[in-house]
């Protein structure tokens, strides 16, 4: 059999999170309202109407230019795509061809295996989006709410070479949108959406096989399930002997299948021409700095920053810089601890985690802060309280905003290093227990730990740990 290279570009359409539409005034996010309630005439394509551009597109849209190191185009004009269809009721939309904002470009970034892969972009447009169409049974509704809608559509070289490469990219895009800002990047809600160009070669050859293009995924899972499902039926045609056809196809999520919709356009098919009711786009020298005095620090630099800075393990490192949010509270607490970095981020990835994960919420909407965090460290540092009871603190500071000194001093949750209670319950144990006394005593010297054990529970895990096995030590060898 014929062993084959996978191929993959991607076209990711990207919902800027911006106030209002693309060219008019009309919400940008109408998310979950009645259908046509967020219309006005521009962004139905009215006659006579006169679009305008959204400052906030433009700077957005810069933004996404600088974080995918891209070249800008200081002065692009807006173009439109002619096409016919039920929810583009202008009859064209609103998009940039020949001079786009943003050409060029690349985003790194790390596989699970640690191999790091370079996706070139094509080009970064923006564009406006089209309404939303709904089969229901044998009637086609339309929706144009989503009707001017700010997108950047962005287009990748076919530098992709499996399902899971095209799903990693799409988790780190998502990351870096939402990173500096300008998209939720939620795919559930349409903020994020890709259309996959997929082909397949036999290895060693150089001219890429013929593309089809997958449409209608709207999730991660998705563009994993709808690559493999096409490599698969492509390499089914090549080896019966047949050629594959230039197609565009539909991917049904909940049949778990691939549809033939028609055959793929090309730009000819468009009629592309100048948008004559939009100016172009110039963006000054004052303007760009003004972009890149907001633009932060991104999560693959600051991946290798926290590697290289902090002393933290890769796998660490990856995991801090999943979210902003979550990066900022885990260097804010190294600063206030001021120790040991890597036992931050043992607490951080192990219990400040587990809370957002299990409340189902962001770093961001935590009551405990990183002082907090810090404080409980430095609480289990001392012996005031054990690791134990650090862990439950955790909790207890989230469920009541009071600071952990204050719940340890309410609650009595401090350890007792009081040698002569202690010394009490020891004895206690020792007397009780006369049968693991003797094992002991005849060298299993192990059995140190279920007396620690018991005496812990006695004292409900406040007894000084240190302190109880050398008293009890003392008192075995009696």
């Amino acid at each position: 059999m014929t062993e084959y290279e996978v191929t993959i570009g991607l076209e990711t359409h990207i919902q800027l999170n911006t106030v209002t539409k693309a060219f008019c005034s009309c919400k940008a996010d109408s998310w979950g309202e009645e259908p046509n309630t967020n219309i006005c005439p521009v962004c139905t394509g009215q006659p006579g109407t006169l679009p305008r551009t959204n400052k906030a597109m433009v700077e957005k849209a810069l933004m996404l230019c600088l974080a995918m190191n891209a070249d800008i185009n200081r002065k692009s004009f807006f173009d439109r795509k002619n096409y016919l269809y039920a929810d583009l009721p202008a009859g064209y939309q609103v998009t940039q061809n020949d001079m786009p904002i943003g050409k060029g470009g690349y985003l790194d970034f790390f596989m699970d295996d640690g191999r790091k892969i370079r996706v070139h972009i094509d080009n970064l447009h923006m564009e406006e989006d089209a309404g939303k169409t709904k089969n229901e049974g044998d009637i086609r509704l339309i929706d144009m709410n989503r009707c001017g809608v700010p997108l950047v559509e962005m287009v990748t070289k076919p530098d992709l070479h499996s399902a899971d490469e095209a799903a990693t990219y799409l988790m780190r895009l998502r990351q870096l949108l939402r990173w500096i800002g300008v998209s939720e990047a939620n795919m559930e809600k349409a903020h994020l959406r890709c259309d996959a160009n997929v082909s397949i070669r036999p290895k060693g050859a150089k001219e890429l096989g013929r593309k089809c293009e997958i449409k209608n995924i709207n999730s991660i899972e998705a563009v994993r399930a709808a690559i493999n499902s096409e490599v698969e039926r492509q390499t089914r045609e090549l080896n019966a002997g047949n050629k594959v056809e230039q197609w565009t196809i539909e991917w049904d999520n909940d049949a778990q299948e691939l549809r033939k919709m028609r055959s793929k356009e090309t730009a000819a098919d468009y009629r592309y021409f100048r948008e004559p009711n939009l100016m172009p786009v110039v963006i000054t020298e004052e303007f760009l700095e003004e972009v890149k005095a907001k633009m932060p620090e991104l999560p693959i630099q600051r991946r290798e920053r926290f590697i290289t800075e902090l002393g933290l393990p890769e796998y660490d490192a990856s995991i801090l810089t999943g979210e902003r949010d979550t990066s900022e509270f885990f260097e804010a607490a190294c600063k206030i601890y001021g120790k040991d970095n890597k036992r931050v981020s043992n607490w951080m990835m192990n219990e400040v985690l587990r809370v957002v994960n299990e409340k189902g919420i962001s770093v961001s909407e935590l009551r405990i802060t990183p002082q907090d965090l810090a404080d409980i460290i430095s609480l289990v540092d001392s012996k005031r309280i054990n690791t134990s009871t650090g862990k439950t603190l955790v909790d207890k500071v989230e469920e009541t905003g009071k600071s952990p000194a204050e719940i340890v001093e309410e609650s009595g949750l401090g350890l007792v290093s009081d040698d002569s209670e202690i010394r009490k319950v020891c004895e206690r144990i020792i007397t009780d227990n006369p049968k693991e006394v003797g094992l002991y005593k005849g060298g299993k010297e192990t059995l140190i730990g279920w007396f620690v054990g018991q005496v812990m529970r006695e004292m409900r895990g406040k007894a000084d740990p240190v302190l109880t096995k050398s008293i009890l030590e003392e008192l075995l060898k009696q």
